[in-house]
């Protein structure tokens, strides 16, 4: 698998945006190199599939035990023995096949996807995860195979919003919320601002409505950006 595209320079749109769930399915979708093996998380994330390029020669796996899913299944094409893991009813690609649950688990602890796309309450600038749980008391646990995912893909792509409801920033210097995995989130797609995580800090790679100095002053993470731009 080749390594995900990257701008020249940090690309500014304040008078676009911020953008929708469907045009974020389609920037990540886009971006996912050729020839792909990839898990799309509950949720969100599943719109990719929807928004694959024609002959992107992506394979989509799903941890109930599929292998070449296709976009959802609308209509006519509802099969309800044919569902995601999310049990949204989805269509299949020839050549599609069918596996048990622990093989799946498997594939995932295997090193054998080469991206994910999940899901996230909180990221930080070094590619920490927190997505299962909020740490609030009563609210209900979402473990599943997240785990699994964030440290046996070779590339973590998370889809969020920047900010929560109550106007808290997602992206943050460190996770308060409990932790997922340890350094695994590559690249963050957000409504108003597309991100590389890692090692060296948050790069700011494209903005959408906004601007870096704007999201400078609402984060507590220091950005960086690409050849120097902003």
């Amino acid at each position: 698998m080749s390594s995900l595209t990257r701008p020249g320079q940090t690309l500014e749109h304040p008078d676009r945006g911020p953008r929708g769930k469907d045009e974020l399915a389609a920037a990540i979708a886009t971006d996912i190199p050729h020839g792909s093996y990839v898990n799309l998380g509950i949720g969100q994330p599943t719109l990719v599939a929807d928004h694959l390029p024609s002959g992107s020669g992506v394979v989509l796996h799903t941890e109930n035990g599929m292998l070449n899913m296709g976009p959802a299944a609308v209509g006519d094409q509802v099969d309800p023995d044919l569902i995601n893991a999310g049990k949204v009813p989805v269509t299949e690609l020839a050549g599609a096949s069918y596996f048990h649950h622990a093989d799946s688990f498997a594939m995932m602890r295997g090193g054998h996807l080469d991206v994910c796309v999940l899901g996230a309450f909180q990221v930080s600038a070094r590619g920490d995860l927190a997505n299962w749980h909020t740490g609030a008391p009563g609210a209900i646990p979402a473990v599943g195979g997240a785990m699994d995912l964030a440290i046996g893909a070779k590339a973590v792509l998370v889809m969020m919003t920047l900010f929560a409801r109550d106007g808290t920033a997602k992206l943050v210097p460190a996770c308060t919320y409990p932790l997922t995995g340890l350094g695994c989130v590559s690249r963050v797609y957000t409504d108003v601002a597309t991100f590389e995580v890692g090692a060296e800090g948050a790069t700011v790679l494209e903005t959408f409505g906004t601007t870096v100095e704007e999201l400078r002053g609402r984060l507590d993470v220091e950005l960086g950006t690409v050849g120097g731009r902003a």
